[in-house]
């Protein structure tokens, strides 16, 4: 399994809806709404990085309301 975090800036007023239609997303574990410079962290997870690629492209950049992302993977050191 890989995991990612994924940062994702708002349009303004949107964090809610945002992060509530993330959380229905398969794969998604966890999703916050958060302060600071981006507005909704989400943590995903596929069994390949494809699949995880293809989670974030082709479904939690599709939500409206979503301006920016960030993924972030996530190493086992």
């Amino acid at each position: 399994m890989v995991q990612a975090y994924i940062l994702i800036q708002t349009e303004v007023g949107k964090a809610h809806d945002v992060a509530a239609a993330i959380g229905k997303i398969p794969g998604v574990v966890r999703v916050d709404a958060v302060t600071g410079p981006y507005d909704v962290v989400v943590l995903a997870e596929a069994h390949t990085v494809d699949d995880l690629g293809s989670l974030i492209v082709s479904k939690v950049q599709y939500v409206p309301g979503i301006m920016r992302t960030l993924t972030c993977s996530v190493v086992n050191l």
